[in-house]
């Protein structure tokens, strides 16, 4: 991408609390978000906003601006949609991992947001449609942590370590944490999603992206959700496949999950079967199933829970989890066919993309915000 042009707008800033809240009530009209007034983008004629890409950071965010901006008249586009994308087979648990150059303050944010809007839904008649549900279980460690209460601790519901008996029956393991999180079924999520976007007003095309260029005579403001496609169409040699591979298996007696801190082991219960895992392969780009990756996932899972050696495998599934140092949630301006065209990127989630995709869709809204007042600043020029 190395003939775009450039320029800088400052950091990302983080979407105030006040300003974008997800109503919690049922009666609050499928949880939509509240448009604080502003005298100014009132008065200014529909911007048109296009969202690249169909996960579910793509529907998050383009559900977020055209619930919370109608000043916008929003479109998403993308090449694949449920369930032909990755976020459909992710195990879709809420637990977050550390990024170690963003503040940890805003991380927190990202993931309270997610999960008190998730939690909403669990808790309304949207559940079960959703495919959202609460989920308690633990989290065990090979070696006593130097940090026992990660940062999401006290976000989570009934956070507590491990007592010795409750250990007992991981010999392997020396230290454990258990809570209640949340289970976010995607292929049941995203569509739900979709659905509540279109409710909104928005529009869904299905269409390849081939660079931001093609979209700047149609758009005012571009929204770049495209996951390993930012490769490409952003030009970004930071972001790498990192493939994953679980397998869904046959076990309703299981209602707690199990999760080695590693990463690379794990026991999901959800509504439609229980997900084990998994592989942590980065630059593999590999989409078949490997049947000896299937092999030492089966083992180790059933290491930890032996009673999985007598559940029916339903079906094995591979994705590649869209992974950088950091996730891009950044706004810039491009030189587009003569133009500056404002793009706003919220992409590199790795495995956290159902944990984080709610509280960094209100942080690009607020990027989008900022966007629209500029361009109202520029309309008076």
């Amino acid at each position: 991408m190395s003939s775009l042009k450039r320029f800088p707008v400052g950091p990302a800033r983080q979407t105030n609390k006040h300003l974008f809240s997800v109503q919690s009530q049922q009666e609050n009209n499928n949880y939509s978000l509240p448009l604080v007034g502003d005298p100014e983008l009132s008065r200014m004629k529909r911007v048109r906003v296009v969202v690249v890409g169909a996960g579910v950071i793509g529907f998050s965010t383009a559900v977020c601006v055209a619930e919370a901006l109608p000043i916008c008249s929003v479109t998403l586009l993308a090449e694949k949609f449920s369930p032909d994308n990755t976020s459909d087979g992710a195990a879709g648990i809420l637990i977050p991992t550390e990024f170690p150059d963003i503040p940890l303050v805003r991380q927190r944010q990202w993931f309270k947001d997610s999960f008190d809007h998730l939690l909403a839904i669990s808790h309304s008649q949207h559940s079960p449609e959703a495919g959202v549900m609460l989920s308690s279980g633990r989290q065990i460690f090979k070696e006593v942590p130097d940090y026992k209460k990660p940062f999401w601790s006290e976000l989570v519901i009934g956070f507590r370590f491990m007592t010795d008996s409750e250990l007992k029956q991981f010999p392997d393991h020396k230290f454990g944490q258990t809570f209640t999180t949340i289970k976010c079924e995607c292929s049941s999520y995203v569509p739900w999603l979709e659905k509540r976007f279109k409710k909104a007003g928005g529009l869904v095309q299905q269409r390849k992206v081939n660079s931001f260029q093609e979209l700047s005579d149609s758009y005012d403001i571009i929204i770049n959700c495209s996951g390993l496609g930012s490769r490409t169409l952003a030009g970004d040699n930071q972001l790498y496949p990192v493939r994953g591979q679980v397998l869904k298996m046959e076990a309703p007696w299981l209602q707690h999950f199990t999760r080695d801190a590693d990463g690379m082991t794990y026991i999901y219960p959800g509504i439609h079967g229980v997900t084990i895992g998994g592989t942590r392969q980065e630059g593999d780009w590999r989409l078949q199933v490997d049947e000896g990756d299937a092999k030492s996932i089966l083992e180790r899972c059933t290491r930890l829970e032996p009673s999985l050696s007598k559940a029916k495998v339903l079906s094995k599934w591979v994705g590649l989890r869209p992974s950088r140092r950091n996730p891009k949630v950044e706004r810039e301006l491009l030189q587009l066919k003569g133009r500056r065209v404002p793009v706003v990127h919220n992409y590199g989630h790795g495995g956290c993309g159902v944990t984080l995709a709610w509280g960094t869709a209100l942080d690009a809204v607020g990027l989008v915000r900022k966007c629209l007042q500029e361009i109202s600043v520029q309309s008076k020029l």
